[in-house]
């Protein structure tokens, strides 16, 4: 029984990582690069209009921090539950 309680919370963690990183993901490539482009526009990152930095290449640097931290925070879990690997 207590493993399935272990085990239980074990997914209920990690499926609360992903949906927060989905979030972010969505929030950054949808929203930032679609949704409020032309709010982004007025403000400017190297010359060039937010939105669109952030459409063109933006969205894709946060993807790769996104891969780092959900990596880390995976690491930090199955410590945290047992299930690592050595």
């Amino acid at each position: 029984m207590k493993e399935d309680l272990s085990s239980h919370a074990y997914w209920k963690a990690t499926l609360g990582l992903l949906t927060k990183i989905m979030i972010i993901w969505f929030l950054v490539s949808f929203g930032a690069g679609i949704l409020f482009v032309d709010l982004l526009n007025n403000i400017k990152l190297g010359g060039y209009p937010l939105g669109f930095w952030f459409a063109q290449q933006g969205s894709i640097y946060i993807f790769i921090v996104l891969i780092f931290y959900y990596a880390k925070k995976m690491n930090d879990l199955d410590r945290q539950f047992d299930v690592h690997e050595d």
